[in-house]
């Protein structure tokens, strides 16, 4: 058994070697001197001191029945789902920095979308992977403490949620995993392009994910971060799923290309993965909480408005959402582009 990986040990497959997580046919992350070169290189567009959103704190629902779905977006990647009659955080960080340290690293531009006192109760928590924008320790204890939830993430960040969490109910799933829910809620979890990492010593020993969510308003496809890899997961995830209500996607964090592009897809190309999903309607995000890369504030929004006229995609498909803001997902069938 391989001890050089404290976060998971199991046997190699097509996506880990024994040691380290890959991406199958993919490519990896930039070593520390490209890093240096886009830290020192310049071309970082200066952001507000403060980017409010235009929407207010909310305090959402207890729960939302039938036929309908909902998003609110906190900020980032922390979206509440509610279906069905279930509760669903992915990626919650309420944390005003999205860093190991409190004192430096990316603070927030603006204040979540509900207070953590706000939430309805949490039936369960979707983390798709250990970098700190996504997993935030601090939310996902409180979050316990509270609320008790089921606890969904990749192999390996079981791991580190464990040692912060240690009373958790936690599901650890690899790609192709299926998990029954209950309430008639089924989720599985799928690639996406991505890596991991929590330091400097533990690149790739926990692995990444998105999630299919079955419900019966329909299936929705959560990527919480994911570079764009040629559509092969979109195109792989409508084939064996079938066409999506709505799909939740990232589109920001994105600059410069030649270090993001493999990590991190740009407003063209979530649209792309949008029609390659066949995802009737999007609830984008990873946007305009952190400054993580070197676009502007609003860069990611203008730049998806020109993404979907181009593609011929209505702009209401595709909502840029602000933290605060409340997605009613119409219930159309998708549409077949």
């Amino acid at each position: 058994m391989n001890k050089r990986n404290s976060y998971y040990q199991g046997p190699p497959s097509d996506h880990f070697d024994g040691t380290h997580f890959f991406n199958p046919g993919g490519k990896e992350p930039r070593g520390l001197p490209d890093l240096l070169r886009w830290q020192f290189g310049g071309g970082k567009v200066r952001w507000p001191t403060r980017n409010p959103s235009p929407y207010a704190q909310v305090k959402p629902e207890v729960s939302v029945e039938g036929e309908h779905l909902r998003v609110t977006m906190v900020g980032h990647a922390t979206l509440l789902i509610q279906v069905h009659g279930v509760n669903i955080l992915t990626d919650p960080v309420w944390a005003q920095r999205a860093s190991p340290f409190a004192f430096a690293g990316p603070h927030r531009y603006n204040a979540p979308g509900i207070e953590l006192d706000d939430l309805p109760p949490i039936d369960i928590v979707l983390v798709t992977h250990n970098h700190y924008d996504h997993l935030d320790t601090e939310t996902l204890s409180a979050l316990q403490q509270e609320h008790g939830p089921r606890i969904i993430t990749p192999l390996g960040n079981d791991t580190i949620i464990r040692r912060a969490v240690p009373d958790a109910e936690i599901d650890a799933v690899d790609w192709g995993d299926r998990l029954d829910c209950g309430d008639d809620i089924v989720i599985h979890a799928e690639p996406c392009h991505h890596w991991s990492a929590r330091g400097s010593r533990d690149r790739r020993m926990a692995l990444w994910a998105a999630f299919v969510l079955e419900t019966p308003a329909g299936k929705i496809y959560h990527v919480g971060d994911t570079g764009f890899h040629e559509g092969i997961n979109y195109r792989a995830a409508r084939e064996k799923h079938g066409a999506f209500r709505l799909a939740n996607l990232p589109f920001g964090a994105y600059e410069p290309r030649w270090f993001m592009q493999d990590q991190h897809q740009n407003p063209e190309e979530a649209v792309r993965g949008m029609v390659d999903c066949a995802a009737a309607h999007v609830a984008g995000h990873h946007w305009g909480t952190f400054r993580l890369t070197d676009e502007g504030v609003d860069e990611p929004r203008q730049a998806l408005e020109r993404a979907l006229d181009a593609a011929g995609v209505a702009r209401a498909r595709f909502r840029p959402l602000h933290p605060g803001e409340v997605f009613n997902v119409p219930a159309s069938a998708p549409a077949a582009e």
